[in-house]
């Protein structure tokens, strides 16, 4: 692969207090903007299976969704999302979870 990790992680900004006080947002935007770097990204997260090893890949919400649906693409499996509550219009499952600054509901 000839993007390394450390690309990657160089080019993920911080930005600092985001969207909350204490919180370190992650910034892929410049990962996203550059055609070399994305497509290493999805290298480096397909890297470990085959094209047929699985049926599904499934993305957060929303940056997961970005990444996963090009790496379903990749290995020719499907894509799932999971939303936040409310934003999936037909039968759910959905989940709680605490973040550092609150909670929050996913539904698949």
């Amino acid at each position: 692969m000839s993007v390394s990790i450390q690309d990657l992680t160089e080019c993920i900004r911080n930005v600092a207090d985001f969207p909350k006080p204490g919180i370190q947002f992650k910034d892929i935007t410049p990962v996203l903007a550059s055609p070399k770097l994305f497509q290493g990204a999805i290298d480096h997260l397909t890297a470990p299976f085959q094209p047929g090893d699985i049926d599904v890949v499934v993305g957060v919400d929303a940056r997961g969704f970005i990444f996963a649906a090009a790496a379903a693409l990749h290995l020719k499996a499907g894509f799932v999302p999971v939303r936040k509550q409310g934003k999936l219009p037909f039968d759910t499952h959905e989940e709680s979870y605490d973040l550092e600054y609150g909670s929050n509901t996913l539904a698949i």
